[in-house]
């Protein structure tokens, strides 16, 4: 048996959903439990803005998907990778409007020496981050892109020998 798919793979959505584009993270969920309701061994959590309280989840993990909004200057709607070292560390650019508090959750994990195997950050560059509860058209129209994204993740961890 592979061994990649006795390893859990926690998909994290992080995000303000009171922020139009700002909650991309918690938006995309319903469309990955979806598409990947027929797949063992994945945990998908609404993180929202819940900071430390998300340690337990993000040490547990072997690989971590975290899916949130990522403000790196790109064109609206664009669809950002981020892995590993990537993943901006504590001091990191702030690259969205609450990832100080996920950021101390990474470090700690690391100083913990409970970091997960691998990690890797997907998002989508916002449109707005005005009061909505709606994710602007050109985001909304981008969000089966992402969620391939994350699928195509799953599948290569899984497929990894």
């Amino acid at each position: 048996m592979n061994r990649q798919i006795d390893q859990k793979i926690t998909i994290l959505g992080i995000g303000n959903t009171l922020f139009s584009d700002e909650g991309v993270g918690i938006h995309l969920l319903p469309l990955l439990e979806e598409a990947l309701k027929n797949y063992d061994n994945i945990e998908i959590i609404e993180g929202l803005t819940d900071g430390m309280k998300l340690l337990g989840p993000v040490e547990d993990a072997d690989n971590l998907i975290i899916i949130d909004a990522i403000n790196a200057g790109k064109k609206p709607g664009t669809i950002i990778s981020l892995v590993g070292d990537e993943i901006p560390a504590y001091f990191g650019i702030k690259m969205s409007i609450h990832q100080l508090g996920f950021q101390e959750v990474l470090l700690a994990a690391k100083l913990r020496e409970r970091y997960p195997k691998q990690i890797v950050m997907f998002g989508m560059q916002p449109t707005s981050l005005q009061m909505g509860i709606e994710l602007t058209e050109t985001n909304q129209n981008k969000l089966g892109e992402l969620a391939e994204t994350v699928i195509n993740q799953v599948k290569r961890w899984r497929d990894a020998s």
